[in-house]
């Protein structure tokens, strides 16, 4: 199949799965679609075992294949899923977050990958390098499901801040520290694919500040000079137009430069969310490029859950892969709960939190597609099947059981105005 055909595949049968979900099952949009996805792949996999000669999941496990998950969110979609984030976290809010924000998205990122990676190398006898990528790679909370879930949650401000401002930083950080740790333990190949012989830990701290803080610093000057650009258009058309190539184009470029295309997005969304709406558009431009952006984000959201539901036909299960899946998920949440945990005792001396901080955001850190695309990036070996297998089941626990559940929780936990 070639581009277009995949492409309008993915339409049509997102929006047949989003018709299903709203009309039966009136789940929340993303969550919806990925479960009917799920359902439907599984079923084709069922009606193959009955009878086999159809050869229809062959046949669906081919189409899916031909469709690189991988580079399709990671150089594709994620960008503009990420500036489409950013673009509403306003930075005095997050300003007030910062700590909070910075030590989940640092401390918490390199805890987790720590505890989850020490963990699935016990479970698994895994080489603690192999193990450490795997925790790299589930450590981070998607912000594609986080902030879809938070605009039902209907949380206090300051924690929605934190948990929306952590995920979109957190997702950057934990992509870079991947990339790190992907070097060391396959150092036949760098952080963007390409041959080169190691170079050990300071050539991964070079690569990490390289990365992290190049796409920081790409994401603001692009922002910046975006904005000034905006500052003397007054035609809406053309400035959602301009917000459009300053994603795609800011992304591709930073991908080029081998800088962090997450970081840079995150960074040049915040600044024109915050900063260019207000000093750059006027409110009818304002009100457009809210839409189309919200618009955009619903439609790959719903395509990249789409995908999520059928990449079960990538994933070689087995009854040890089931079991060390069901262990990786209880793994996973515990090391989310110790990256929450340990920011938040060490904050608490200087400032009040909202009560129930540590369970909502432990079980609110939902992990998505960018987990399933870094684990679909690594090279082929006798340990891929595994880790595929575990971030598969920890994704879809995840955001299914996870997502579901998370506003009654924030709910109930949070319903006391009081500080803890």
């Amino acid at each position: 199949m070639d581009l277009l055909q995949i492409a309008s595949l993915l339409l049509v049968l997102a929006a047949v799965f989003g018709t299903v979900n709203y009309l039966v099952l009136k789940l929340p949009s993303a969550i919806g679609i990925l479960i009917v996805a799920l359902f439907a792949s599984l079923g084709v996999m069922g009606l193959d075992l009955l009878v086999p000669q159809l050869g229809m999941a062959d046949q669906v496990r081919s189409t899916v294949q031909s469709i690189d998950f991988s580079e399709t969110l990671l150089e594709g979609m994620l960008g503009l899923l990420l500036f489409a984030g950013a673009l509403h976290v306003k930075i005095a809010d997050l300003r007030g977050e910062w700590r909070v924000v910075a030590l989940m998205a640092t401390l918490g990122v390199g805890l987790s990958t720590v505890i989850a990676g020490f963990g699935f190398s016990w479970l698994t006898g895994m080489p603690i390098m192999i193990a450490l990528v795997f925790g790299a790679l589930i450590s981070p909370t998607d912000p594609v499901a986080v902030l879809g879930v938070l605009r039902e949650a209907n949380l206090k401000k300051s924690m929605e801040t934190q948990i929306a401002g952590e995920s979109l930083f957190n997702d950057g950080v934990g992509y870079v520290v991947f990339l790190v740790l992907a070097g060391l333990a396959f150092p036949a190949l760098d952080a963007h694919g390409e041959a080169h012989g190691g170079g050990g830990l300071a050539a991964a701290a070079q690569l990490f500040l390289q990365e992290a803080l190049g796409g920081a610093v790409l994401g603001v000057v692009l922002g910046w000079l975006t904005f000034r650009v905006m500052r003397l258009i007054d035609d809406y058309s053309l400035e959602v137009l301009i917000t459009l190539a300053l994603a795609v184009g800011g992304y591709a470029l930073a991908v080029h430069l081998h800088l962090s295309g997450p970081v840079m997005a995150v960074c040049a969304g915040l600044l024109i969310g915050d900063v260019g709406a207000k000093y750059g558009m006027s409110e009818t431009t304002r009100r457009y490029v809210d839409g189309f952006w919200k618009l955009i984000d619903e439609i790959l959201n719903a395509v990249l859950f789409l995908l999520i539901g059928v990449e079960v036909f990538a994933v070689a299960f087995s009854m040890d892969g089931l079991i060390v899946g069901l262990c990786a998920i209880v793994l996973s949440l515990f090391a989310r709960l110790i990256a929450v945990s340990i920011p938040v005792l060490l904050l608490r001396p200087f400032r009040g939190f909202e009560k129930g901080v540590i369970p909502i955001m432990t079980w609110g850190g939902l992990k998505g597609g960018i987990s399933v695309a870094l684990a679909l990036s690594l090279p082929e070996g006798e340990w891929k099947p595994v880790i595929l297998s575990a971030t598969y089941m920890v994704v879809i626990f995840s955001i299914i059981v996870q997502g579901l559940t998370v506003a009654p929780l924030a709910t109930r936990l949070g319903r006391e105005p009081e500080l803890v």
